[in-house]
Order: structure tokens, then C-alpha cells, then sequence
């Protein structure tokens, strides 16, 4: 493979005192994870840099590397090559899944920061049982207070209340009140963590003030029907990316998924000659099947013709980009911002999870019962599905009764 991408500059590389003996398997591995022939030319280019500084790191054979220096390393040549100093992350990866290098071991000398957001997600996982999500997002906030605390130089052990509402402050300037709730009552945690063992005095988890939220303030998020037919046609379908967002969008606008349920459908999910598609219910937990309709089982088989998972994927979304891998909910809503941006229509909306909202309301105006909705999108109350009804206007303008006028309440009270 690099004799073919590099017919004469291949034997130098292969010449490397350091890296000579992987470079072969190093572009094998870059042009089955879809590197374009142009990036693995940049990154073989750069291995000679590679390997000159881990030599001057007294790193004698591939078998000495670990995770640390190759760490060190990155940040060294990041300062003269911006743009290609990631051939060390890259050559990072291949060698731990080959098993050059173990990815448990040794590793950059953590702060106590790092190291403290550490324990915290340990005992959120093997004490409190949370999910992996949750445990991720704890850990953020936990360890932006605790960085937050560092750079104004204030122990854990004078920790007050003023110093807290400092941080709060500061991140209510660009988080809404909803959002800000969920990362005061993440601080929260980590405050009554810390006092388990008297790290910091106790009570102070109960002295910060929260947004406040009413139920049912804000009405749910949804696009008009037509737009959302508008939207799913502005997609260009002769690309691989186009095809691959049209068919998640579709399934969002069908059936009402959520972005993490796309991205985790595999291709065992879909029945297709009993015409079911089999939904794993993240929010939930619960499995839901839905009946495969022609448009979408069209839209599948495309993406799937153009673009299907090699092995030992089976997921049927992935990365477009190099390299190949799960795609992740986030994702999904940049492909949905880009294709708001390109369709130049009047979207207010960031995120895909409005053409959810947008079916239910759909269903709804065409007199769909609210049991038969609330089954679609996998609500387990009647009460999740009613805040649909707010949005029915017409309808409930129909249920009101005509208000007597003056004069028909004066012939009324006449014998």
C-alpha cells in the first residue's frame, strides 16, 4: 500500500530507525478508516518528524512507546506543524489497536483537577449507578468548577458560598435557565461528594440559588408540515452525505426518533421482510417496534447501496469523515444546522429534535388519537403527549362555547 502511494519517497520512509518497521501497516490503517489518498500523503510525510523526535526522547523501539510521550510529543510538534502534528494521534490509535501499546498504560501526569473529576465519576458509577451520559456530564462540571477554583487560587478546605455564586455567575451569562438548572444541580453533587469526607464544609450544596422553571412554560418546538417537506427535499441525494442525512431525517420525521435512537439503529434492527424497524428507547430503556413504511425502507436501502458499514461496523449511520467510526447524537444536529443553513428557510431551530415535535403536532391536526401518538414517539403517560394539545389551536377553538352578547343577555332575562 505505500509503495502504490508513494512509488518512490516509500523506501525512505520504510527506512525510519524508529517507525521504518510500522509505516506499511500505519497507511494500511489510515486507507481502511477512509483516509483520502492526499491526507495519508501528509501523514506518512510527517512521520520522519515523528521520528526523530521520539528518538530525541531516548525512545529506542516501538515497544518503549506509551500513551505519555506520544502525548509530549504531540504538544512539542504542534507548534511547528498546526496542521499535521495529529499524525501522532492518529499513529496513537493504530498502535493501540494493535497492541503495540497497551491503552491502560502509563499516562500524562494528570492535575489534581483531572484527578479529583476522576474519583467523582468513580463513585457516580460503581456508588450512585448513573448511566454513562450522565457520568460524562457530571464530569465536565465537575471539572470546570474545580479548574475554576484553581485559577483563583481558593482551597477546597475555605471553600464558602460566595466563592460557588462566583462560578454560577459566570456561567449563567451563557447557558438559558433551563440549562443552568441542570448544571447547578450537577455542582450540587459534586459539593455533597466532597463533604462526604469533609473536603469542604458541609451544606454548602444547599446555599445555591436556581432559576427558577415553571411546568409547561415554553411551548413545544415545532415547524409547520409543509416546511418539514420543504426541508427533507432541499437535501441533495447524489451525495453519500446527503443520502445518509435524508434517511436519518426521514426516520426523525416518520416516527418521531430521537437523534441518540438513530444514530444506534444496526442493521439487525430492521425486519425487512416482516416490514418492522426495532427502536432501543434511550430515554426509556423499553423496546418499541414500528412498522417499516415504503418511503423510509426506500431511504435505507440507497444509504445503504451507496454507503454500507464495513466491517465490523453494523451500524447503518457512520462517519463521513476520516476516520470511520460511530456516529455520535451531536452529529445529527450539526448535519441539521448545516442543512437548515443550505435550504434558506425561516428554521428558528438548532436542533433536529423539532421535527419530533413537528409530527406529533402533524398527527394530531389530522385526528390521530393522543394514545396512538403517544405509542408512535414511545411516551410512557398520556400526560407527555398532552403538551401537544397547546399547540392544536384550531381545534380548541372549536371546544369554546360563543360568550352572549348584551343584548341576547337582556332578551334572556325578559319574560
Amino acid at each position: 500500500m505505500l509503495h502504490s502511494l508513494l512509488p518512490k519517497a516509500h523506501v525512505k520512509t520504510l527506512a525510519l530507525p524508529l517507525l521504518g518497521s510500522i509505516a506499511d501497516g500505519f497507511d494500511n490503517r489510515l486507507a481502511v478508516n477512509g483516509y483520502t489518498a492526499g491526507s495519508r500523503r501528509y501523514a506518512i510525510r510527517m512521520l520522519p518528524h515523528v521520528d526523530n523526535d521520539l528518538r530525541k526522547r531516548k525512545v529506542c523501539t516501538v515497544s518503549e512507546l506509551n500513551h505519555a510521550t506520544l502525548h509530549v510529543s504531540w504538544r512539542h510538534l504542534i507548534k511547528r506543524f498546526p496542521m499535521n502534528a495529529g499524525t501522532v494521534r492518529s499513529l496513537e490509535r493504530y498502535l493501540t489497536t494493535t497492541g503495540k501499546i497497551v491503552s491502560d498504560i502509563e499516562t500524562v501526569e494528570q492535575s489534581a483537577a483531572e484527578k479529583l473529576s476522576d474519583e467523582y465519576a468513580h463513585y457516580l458509577r460503581e456508588v450512585r449507578g448513573f448511566a454513562i451520559q450522565s457520568i460524562a456530564h457530571h464530569r465536565r462540571i465537575s471539572r470546570a468548577f474545580l479548574d475554576h477554583l484553581d485559577r483563583r487560587g481558593v482551597p477546597l478546605r475555605t471553600l464558602q458560598a460566595k466563592d460557588i455564586e462566583v462560578f454560577v455567575i459566570a456561567v449563567g451569562k451563557r447557558l438559558c435557565r433551563g440549562s443552568l438548572q441542570h448544571e447547578i444541580a450537577a455542582l450540587r453533587g459534586l459539593l455533597r461528594f466532597l463533604a462526604l469526607d469533609g473536603r469542604i464544609p458541609p451544606g454548602l450544596d444547599k446555599q445555591i440559588d436556581t432559576p427558577r422553571l415553571y411546568r409547561l412554560e415554553q411551548l413545544p418546538r415545532a415547524l409547520p408540515w409543509p416546511t418539514v417537506i420543504e426541508l427533507l427535499k432541499s437535501l441533495n441525494l447524489t451525495s453519500d452525505i446527503g443520502l445518509r442525512d435524508y434517511a436519518m431525517f426521514l426516520l426523525i420525521a416518520t416516527y418521531g426518533l430521537r437523534a441518540s435512537e438513530v444514530v444506534e439503529l444496526t442493521l439487525d434492527d430492521i425486519a425487512w421482510r416482516k416490514g418492522v424497524l426495532r427502536i432501543h428507547q434511550r430515554k426509556t430503556g423499553s423496546p418499541l417496534e414500528l412498522p417499516l413504511t415504503n418511503e423510509v425502507a426506500t431511504a435505507l436501502t440507497k444509504h445503504l447501496k451507496r454507503s454500507a458499514p464495513p466491517p465490523p461496523y453494523r451500524r447503518i449511520f457512520l462517519r463521513k469523515r476520516a476516520p470511520i467510526g460511530v456516529l455520535k447524537p451531536t452529529a445529527v444536529t450539526e448535519a441539521f444546522q448545516a442543512l437548515v443553513r443550505h435550504s434558506n428557510l425561516d428554521i428558528p431551530f438548532q436542533g433536529p429534535h423539532c421535527l419530533r415535535h413537528s409530527l406529533a403536532v402533524h398527527l394530531l391536526k389530522n385526528g390521530t388519537p393522543l394514545k396512538t401518538i403517544g405509542d408512535i414517539l414511545g411516551h410512557r403517560t398520556a400526560e407527555s403527549t398532552s403538551m401537544y394539545l397547546r399547540l392544536a389551536t384550531g381545534d380548541l377553538r372549536g371546544v369554546s362555547l360563543p360568550v352572549p352578547g348584551k343584548r341576547t343577555a337582556v332578551k334572556e332575562v325578559r319574560p
